[in-house]
């Protein structure tokens, strides 16, 4: 069985439901993965999605803020939704597919502006938020299993437009890098986008305040597709789709892609 996902930061999936509905479209994953849905299960626009071919969803949502879900073309079961660092928000949500394959959906905290827990307590949260994730990950350990989502961190020195300046920001920090390669390591996690394409700047996220985002080209690969060591030669023909930050009303985040057959 050969599948492809993809996981898209959303930024409220009833305001973008054109765009969601294009990428369904014209591209067709057959699982796709959404953050930051900001709304309540029950307002996710499901007719829409329905007509055209996807009729399953595994979701978990609140008012206003956070959210995920993943969308199928292909059967799929809700087999968990953690609260790590018990911050009551809507966060994570696992499905499983008919072939066994269990998708863990992620949207880690963004950790405000200033990395420092001292001062920052969301900078705190998302360091307790990964260390959960890594616990949790060690106590329960994957198989046969991917990791997706906006992780809130780009972990490499050309997953940034500029290393040096990037090095005391949110999402680049060495600490912040350090606990998500914790997370890795505690679930036997291998990043799939990097094994298809390990060399060069690669950017998910470019931020609403740059007046030309593609012309700057000062953005962040902050969404990420990981597998498990057991399947991870599953995986191929990773991609981003940069030119969905172009689209109309855009989120600042482009979807991510990767193809498994297993």
């Amino acid at each position: 069985m050969s599948f492809t996902l993809a996981t898209w930061n959303i930024n409220s999936v009833r305001l973008r439901e054109p765009i969601v509905c294009k990428l369904l479209q014209d591209d067709a994953p057959d699982v796709l993965c959404l953050q930051e849905c900001k709304s309540p299960v029950e307002l996710i626009p499901l007719e829409a999605f329905h007509a055209l071919g996807y009729t399953h969803m595994v979701a978990r949502g609140q008012k206003g803020y956070n959210g995920v879900a993943i969308l199928s073309k292909l059967p799929i079961k809700e087999v968990g939704a953690e609260d790590f660092a018990q911050l009551g928000h809507a966060r994570h949500i696992a499905g499983q597919l008919d072939n066994g394959v269990t998708i863990h959906n992620f949207y880690v905290p963004a950790g405000g502006d200033v990395p420092d827990r001292e001062k920052n307590e969301k900078f705190g949260q998302k360091l307790d938020y990964l260390t959960e994730m890594r616990d949790w990950f060690k106590a329960n350990s994957p198989e046969k299993s991917i990791l997706v989502g906006d992780l809130n961190i780009a972990p490499r020195e050309d997953d940034v437009w500029d290393h040096k300046k990037l090095l005391k920001i949110v999402s680049h920090t060495p600490i912040e890098v350090e606990h998500l390669g914790d997370v890795m390591q505690a679930g036997d996690w291998h990043d799939v986008t990097r094994a298809d394409i390990p060399e060069g700047k690669l950017y998910s996220w470019w931020s609403y305040r740059a007046k030309d985002w593609d012309g700057a080209d000062k953005g962040r690969r902050l969404d990420h597709v990981w597998a498990t060591g057991d399947i991870r030669q599953a995986a191929h023909s990773s991609r981003v789709l940069r030119d969905a930050r172009g689209w109309e009303k855009p989120s600042d985040h482009a979807p991510v892609f990767a193809t498994f057959d297993l």
